[in-house]
């Protein structure tokens, strides 16, 4: 859960914000007309994008073109709450802040990823601790300040070691890119995502979702999803060693029980005989 929330706004956009969140958490974010720059602390953070799953190291970030998102927050070993900074690109923003001079790497393209991992250096780190100074002191804050601290992020992200895939990505940042149901389906198929999630990543109605979905695939979501995890968590149990409750949670079986009928009903004897 969301614990706490600052923001700063230019207008009635949040450009700038700060989340305390109490693990196991998931949140669904939505860009629109927007990109977005995420730094996490924390063992472990997962990004699902539409054709992506992005795992997050502590005193890591993300950079994020338009789409829509899962983020997941999973408990890690020390019990502390996960800070979460959020800068928000939005287009209108930038532009009117360069007017006249928009850099041309914020231009419209088409393909390439949803989202970019970002191993900060000294200087993104710096950046981010400038943060905590304003937003412990956010009399400080006006339209003129975050229109900077914008300017400093999109700065020192092209001065980087990953220059040339933060010019690539911010390059598409701001046209929406276009899935199809196929390319969601393979990209999270054993991602444990349930169904319902799969819909929003497609950006469709459950019930346009289910109906698409049998158009390609003939079958419905949950059956041939869960007959495709089922034989993928055969192939783990009898090439690994992780235990039996941890392939289904990995998978997305959140209940042993289930998992077992399920798996039982299909290959006719319980998992634990593979």
């Amino acid at each position: 859960m969301i614990i706490e929330r600052k923001t700063f706004s230019i207008g009635n956009k949040t450009v700038i914000e700060k989340l305390l969140i109490n693990p196991p958490f998931r949140y669904q974010a939505i860009f629109e007309e927007e990109g977005c720059f995420l730094y996490v602390t924390g063992e472990e953070t997962f990004l699902h994008s539409p054709n992506q799953k992005v795992q997050i190291q502590s005193k890591e970030a993300v950079l994020l073109r338009c789409g829509s998102y899962f983020v997941e927050w999973l408990k890690d070993s020390v019990q502390l709450p996960f800070q979460v900074y959020a800068i928000h690109l939005h287009l209108d923003i930038l532009k009117n802040i360069y007017k006249n001079e928009l850099p041309s790497y914020i231009v419209q393209k088409k393909e390439g990823d949803f989202a970019r991992k970002i191993i900060p250096d000294l200087t993104l780190s710096k950046f981010i601790e400038s943060l905590d100074f304003y937003f412990e002191s956010p009399g400080l804050v006006n339209q003129e300040l975050l229109e900077l601290k914008l300017k400093e992020l999109i700065l020192i992200l092209v001065q980087t070691n990953y220059a040339e895939s933060v010019l690539e990505i911010f390059s598409m940042l701001f046209n929406p890119r276009s899935v199809t149901l196929k390319e969601v389906i393979e990209s999270h198929l054993y991602t444990g995502i349930p169904v319902t999630e799969l819909a929003k990543l497609c950006n469709m109605s459950h019930s346009t979702f289910t109906r698409n979905f049998k158009e390609v695939y003939n079958d419905s979501p949950v059956n041939y999803i869960n007959n495709k995890r089922l034989d993928r968590a055969k192939e783990l149990l009898k090439l690994s060693k992780v235990p039996l409750s941890q392939i289904a949670y990995d998978l997305g079986f959140n209940d042993p029980g289930y998992f077992s009928r399920l798996f039982k009903r299909k290959f006719g004897m319980p998992p634990r005989s593979v």
